[in-house]
């Protein structure tokens, strides 16, 4: 029930989410609206990333306090656009800095910005990486959308690689003015283990907390063991999820 309460509180048109679930409504993007008026569009293939966020608030779940008003937060693999509206919503005044290097998913990210020309959003059709210039993604160019993209390697035989063009978390930062990251969020798929081991520690100091979804890789140190392993040397605290979420903080 916890996850319809939220969708009650969260959207004005929260009733239409009913409708289609029940087969009352046949679209092929829902279009919702939050109560302090976030438009936010969500194609079915879509709805299960919509629903994590919005629903099951699955990136909150363990942090370890509010965010004030007017802080940064970094979308590291923003994909559509969902966290960053999400945050959008429930941090007012948030300066929000979203990347997603995906071409289909960035225009949907970029539309969402569009559309709530009010928030403060900045997007840039970027990866983060362990170096800058460019990096290969494999995943499906046949699919519509895709949460998939990796800087693993694949033996799908549907899935290519594409050359994109890359930033580090200390370049981000810099470019964009951010001295102090009070939430660093991370969705990439196999790439925050260069990018976190290869970021100065003194730029890590400047971020209060991160939430994330981790992917294990193949080497010793791409695990979510390694990475709680790897905070708490860099001062944070931590917790997880078996499913795959992990979470660290600084005292404060």
């Amino acid at each position: 029930m916890i996850r319809y309460y939220r969708l009650f509180k969260t959207f004005k048109n929260w009733r239409l989410y009913l409708a289609f679930k029940f087969g009352l409504v046949k679209v092929k993007t829902l279009i919702f609206e939050t109560r302090n008026g976030i438009i936010v569009e969500v194609p079915i293939r879509l709805l299960h990333t919509f629903k994590e966020i919005f629903m099951d608030e699955c990136y909150l779940a363990g942090l370890e306090r509010n965010i004030a008003p007017g802080a940064n937060i970094i979308d590291i693999g923003a994909n559509a656009g969902y966290f960053t509206l999400f945050s959008a919503s429930a941090f007012p005044q948030a300066k929000l800095f979203s990347f997603e290097p995906v071409p289909v998913n960035y225009a949907q990210l970029k539309r969402h910005r569009d559309l709530n020309d009010k928030c403060k959003i900045s997007c840039f059709p970027l990866a983060v990486a362990g170096h800058p210039g460019k990096i290969n993604l494999t995943f499906d160019p046949s699919d519509s959308f895709t949460t998939s993209a990796t800087m693993f390697t694949s033996d799908k035989a549907a899935e290519k690689p594409l050359a994109v063009p890359c930033v580090t978390l200390q370049e981000l930062m810099d470019e964009n003015g951010i001295g102090k990251c009070a939430l660093l969020k991370m969705d990439c798929e196999g790439a925050e283990y260069e990018i976190l081991y290869n970021c100065p520690p003194d730029y890590l100091r400047r971020i209060d907390q991160i939430t994330m979804e981790v992917h294990s890789g193949e080497k010793e140190n791409q695990n979510i063991k390694a990475l709680e392993i790897f905070f708490r040397q860099q001062g944070f605290s931590t917790r997880r999820r078996p499913v795959g979420m992990l979470w660290a903080w600084r005292q404060l």
